[in-house]
């Protein structure tokens, strides 16, 4: 080769590819552009989370047993690497591979963008499998009293909406049992939602079975002791399907309101109501033989459909109290559909309490929605029980941090309702520019964002809560 001859440059930075013209005008395609991050919105969330310290709380139950001087990734850095990435959309421990060089990340992970890189998924997988059973205990009482901070006062009235759902084995979980209900192997985790804003209280995860009443108990017992140490006067509300109906907790709930009536005012009484669902049985069919005859005859007559309400009072073998049980009684070309709840409350009308109070679970489902389908939370790959657990706890904290966001930064916007997808689409995977200076790092939004005005009001609040603190 002459030795005047220019070398090429061909390294993959600078190829130019060629693609479809436009108007006459040649379009070339090249990996040359400054440092860019797809995942700009990250930024709301890593200023809201510094506020609350929630994923640091989370951090402080885990002991860290490592050689301090060698070590390279804390792992307060590393839950926050794996948290924020759920929240994107990059649900996997894998995914640390492919984003563990990306600028925005490392800087809501707490380190410079021109830093080495953050975790990699083998050291992330170490820590999702080192976690003992009391430290997982730990983590689970950091999200109760993230959720009791997350209310500025005492609210009046808390509904423990419980429910549970299939995570689907990917092979040979620690746990997992086959369900014949779903067809698969599977975990059956319980999650315990605040039914009014949709809170995330408990998310535990349980093998692949329907929760037995007595294990119910426990759980429900524990978590509401711990609520009433917080708020002392809120009324408490246990809503689920006919599964949750458990005669232990409405036995130890009957007992506690007994012992206090002598010493509290009626407006002070400890009580904690209820409203489940109830499994029929041939005494509950004698018991609402005639109404269901009646409407049958009504609806051959008249041809219309026919819905009503009844209530009655009902005391299983296994039960220390008898119950107020709600049926509902509907015929229609269908057939014959009766449904039994039963409750506690003693003089709110049948229709409304069935109507409004118990269907009103059925927002459960959306919230169950958003964890699992939006969030992934299902991703329970991992073989032993303890590290599926650990990381429905990192799901749990993004959803946990998101909806906050959506409710308190959001708040009055057109965003405050929308599902954790569309806060992910619109607002999270936004392109930023982002270029470290000797003494600040600048974060560059495109100017034609479509939620440019939203994000300037939210930037101006974080900003304000900096100076209140």
């Amino acid at each position: 080769m002459h030795k005047n001859t220019k070398k090429i440059d061909t390294t993959p930075e600078q190829t130019l590819f060629c693609l479809s013209s436009v108007q006459g005008k040649s379009v070339e395609a090249s990996f040359t552009a400054p440092d860019l991050s797809a995942m700009g919105g990250l930024v709301l969330m890593n200023e809201h989370e510094k506020r609350s310290g929630f994923l640091q709380s989370l951090t402080d139950c885990i002991t860290d047993n490592r050689s301090q001087f060698l070590v390279q990734h804390s792992y307060c850095e590393m839950i926050r690497q794996r948290v924020f990435q759920i929240a994107a959309g990059y649900e996997d421990a894998d995914d640390c591979d492919l984003l563990r060089d990306d600028s925005l990340l490392k800087i809501c992970s707490g380190r410079l963008p021109d830093s080495k890189p953050l975790s990699s998924q083998p050291t992330v997988s170490r820590l999702e499998n080192k976690l003992t059973d009391r430290e997982l205990y730990k983590i689970g009482e950091c999200f109760i009293v993230q959720f009791i901070k997350s209310y500025k006062k005492e609210p009046k009235v808390i509904i423990l909406d419980c429910d549970d759902s299939n995570f689907n084995a990917y092979g040979a979980q620690q746990g997992t049992l086959f369900n014949d209900y779903y067809g698969e192997y599977c975990y059956m985790p319980l999650f315990v939602f605040e039914g009014i804003s949709g809170k995330m209280i408990l998310p535990l995860l349980r093998p692949g079975r329907r929760n037995k009443s007595t294990n119910i108990y426990k759980i429900l017992r524990r978590l509401i002791s711990r609520l009433r140490k917080a708020w002392k006067h809120t009324q408490f509300v246990v809503r689920g399907d006919s599964h949750f109906c458990c005669h232990e907790l409405m036995d130890w709930n009957e007992d506690q309101f007994i012992e206090s009536q002598n010493f509290m005012k009626w407006a002070d009484r400890q009580q904690v109501w209820f409203i489940t669902g109830l499994t029929g049985n041939k005494a509950l069919s004698g018991k609402t033989k005639n109404w269901v005859e009646m409407a049958q005859n009504q609806f051959k007559k008249h041809g219309e459909p026919i819905r009503f309400f009844k209530t009655f009072s009902y005391k299983a073998a296994s039960w220390k109290y008898a119950q107020r049980v709600i049926v509902k009684i509907e015929v229609t070309s269908m057939g014959t559909n009766i449904r039994y709840v039963v409750t506690n409350f003693k003089n709110n009308n049948s229709r409304f309490l069935y109507q409004k109070l118990y269907c009103g679970r059925g927002q459960m489902e959306l919230y169950i929605k958003e964890l699992k389908t939006y969030l992934d939370a299902d991703r329970t790959s991992c073989n032993t029980f303890e590290a599926n657990q650990f990381r429905l706890f990192l799901h749990a904290a993004a959803y946990v941090i998101l909806l906050e966001i959506k409710q308190k930064t959001f708040k009055g916007s057109e965003l405050e309702k929308v599902s954790i997808l569309t806060l992910r689409e619109k607002v999270l995977l936004a392109p930023v520019h982002i270029r470290q200076m000797k003494s600040k790092i600048k974060i560059e939004f495109s100017d034609k964002h479509p939620y440019k005005q939203l994000l300037s009001m939210a930037f101006e609040l974080f900003a304000r809560w900096r100076e209140a603190a």
